[in-house]
């Protein structure tokens, strides 16, 4: 009988775990001998921080990129058939949402392997749960182009599909998050409403929204913190 493929939440950063991630989430992580990864040493770290005696060097790891071609995890859907449970793991928070946890996942459906969600943070749910943005309508779009020019035309077609009353998720790597943040009120009217919430679970946690005009006059310092940008018109 084939064994079950968990898609396992972790921190978002260094918050403390037992305040974001349950306790029957933590039991079956701890329980798993077998994981796809998308960074060994910081899985290998999460697992010690959960179980300080948990025998990461009994464990079978198996990285996944977002380039990842499944044909190099056979011999991990190969356990998973004979048996094994196995568990999927991001950098941070849900895997499979702006990870390569998908492409696991995937692969297991095509295989007929059963693929179990546990519960814990993600990011983007919970900036959108204390926005006060749209949650009955919301799009997600991962990370915007990086040059200047295809980030400001992106950040105008976002505002433009927002003004239909959906709300527009994305996010940016943590050192040009205050760039993002100069385009974001270069490109937008001044009236659109813009979320920012960074350091998500963590003592320093920041989530506000406000229009385009009021965060010109009140810059948050937003250097290599995590940050989820939310847009509506």
């Amino acid at each position: 009988m084939s064994g079950n493929i968990y898609m396992i939440p972790v921190t978002l950063g260094n918050a403390d775990h037992s305040l974001t991630i349950p306790r029957g989430t933590r039991d079956i992580t701890a329980s798993l001998r077998l994981f796809a990864v998308e960074e060994l040493r910081s899985a290998r770290r999460y697992l010690r921080s959960i179980d300080r005696e948990f025998p990461v060097d009994d464990t079978l790891f198996f990285s996944v990129g977002k380039h990842s071609d499944p044909a190099v995890l056979g011999d991990f859907f190969a356990r998973v058939a004979a048996g094994a449970d196995a568990g999927v793991m991001s950098e941070a928070g849900m895997p499979g949402l702006a990870d390569p946890g998908n492409i696991v996942s995937a692969e297991a459906h095509r295989r007929g392997i059963r693929v179990i969600p546990l519960t814990g943070p993600s990011s983007m749910m919970l900036a959108l749960a204390a926005s006060g943005l749209n949650g009955q309508s919301f799009a997600f779009h991962g990370y915007l182009p990086v040059d200047a020019a295809g980030r400001l035309k992106a950040l105008r077609e976002l505002e433009k599909r927002s003004s239909g009353g959906q709300t527009q998720i994305f996010i940016e790597t943590p050192f040009r998050n205050g760039k993002m943040l100069e385009d974001i009120i270069t490109a937008c009217k001044p009236s659109t409403r813009l979320c920012i919430g960074a350091d998500i679970t963590l003592e320093s946690e920041f989530i506000r929204t406000r229009t385009i005009a009021g965060w010109q006059v009140d810059i948050p310092d937003l250097d290599r913190r995590p940050a989820v940008f939310l847009l509506l018109a």
